[in-house]
């Protein structure tokens, strides 16, 4: 089967609709029209189905695309190997992760800190919020993704590489920003603000208020981490956040951190990852390893390569 067709297919899926994938892929529409139709005459079933509103997939289409997406991949890896050109590792981690803690890593990394040969993988991070890392990596756009722990078990490879210091934060005209040694049940009295639903900020509230209270607030959901901030710092509520993902605001005094009497327990950092990578799995195993032994606090857990919670 030509490649083109399955490059074809998972464009459409991926923009939309066939006039935004011919544009990323460079072709007339027609061309790419044509491509389509060669690959469900090829496949004899329709993989699209075709509207004024737009591309959807059909049943069959549906179980085409994950094969189409790893016979992409595969091809990737082959014209690397066969042409002595670099690995390539794709990479994804929560904005927090990337800005705060990677930068060093990554640099460390191509300067081959890992180990011989480890850093000439060529690396590509995408930066996004949990729900996208999450679905990019389970489709195959991802190998390698760094997230906070929110309590879930997946059921990808997983490895703890290290844990970050829970902070309870608020505005600086907060009622509670001025108080000493405030006790959990004071906290438990606010509302608490979470980025998304099933997100880090919500599991840290709910472990932190399980022991206290039937169930803690919870205030507005934000959708995003960085409004979340801005909500917190306007005096809307109180975040549970893993430190690195405040460290800025607090430096400016944008937000305070809230002096608990009782220790908050500290959030996992994961690594999640694809296997079957060929010669990027040993770029992928190095870098993990290189994470851990620079993450914010160590991590107890070993590089089992099984799937597992924090």
């Amino acid at each position: 089967m030509d490649s083109r067709y399955l490059r074809a297919f998972v464009a459409v899926v991926d923009a939309g609709g066939i006039s935004a994938a011919a544009a990323a892929l460079g072709y007339a529409q027609s061309t790419l029209s044509v491509q389509l139709r060669r690959l469900e005459r090829e496949l004899d079933a329709e993989v699209l189905r075709r509207s004024p509103t737009g591309t959807t997939l059909t049943e069959a289409g549906r179980l085409l695309l994950p094969y189409a997406r790893e016979a992409l991949e595969l091809e990737e890896r082959m014209r690397r190997a066969v042409g002595d050109r670099a690995p390539r590792l794709r990479l994804g981690a929560l904005e927090s992760l990337a800005v705060e803690w990677l930068p060093d890593i990554l640099a460390a990394f191509g300067r081959g800190a890992a180990g011989p040969g480890t850093g000439a993988a060529e690396v590509r991070l995408r930066v996004a919020g949990r729900g996208v890392l999450q679905e990019e990596l389970a489709a195959g756009r991802l190998d390698l993704v760094f997230l906070f722990d929110n309590g879930v078990p997946g059921s990808d490879p997983c490895s703890v590489v290290g844990h970050d210091r829970t902070v309870a934060v608020a505005g600086p005209g907060h009622r509670l920003a001025r108080v000493r040694g405030l006790a959990p049940e004071e906290l438990l009295e606010e509302e608490f603000l979470v980025a998304e639903a099933g997100c880090t900020s919500q599991m840290l509230v709910d472990r932190f208020g399980r022991d206290l209270a039937p169930r803690a607030r919870l205030g507005m959901v934000t959708g995003s981490l960085a409004a979340l901030r801005r909500l917190a710092a306007h005096g809307r509520g109180i975040a549970l956040l893993p430190h690195l993902a405040v460290r800025q605001d607090l430096e400016t005094g944008e937000l305070v951190e809230l002096d608990v009497r009782q220790g908050l327990e500290p959030v996992s950092i994961e690594a999640r990852w694809r296997t079957g990578l060929g010669p990027a799995e040993r770029s992928l195993t190095a870098l993990v390893s290189l994470a851990r032994r620079n993450a914010p606090w160590a991590a107890e857990a070993s590089f089992t390569g099984v799937a597992r919670s924090a």
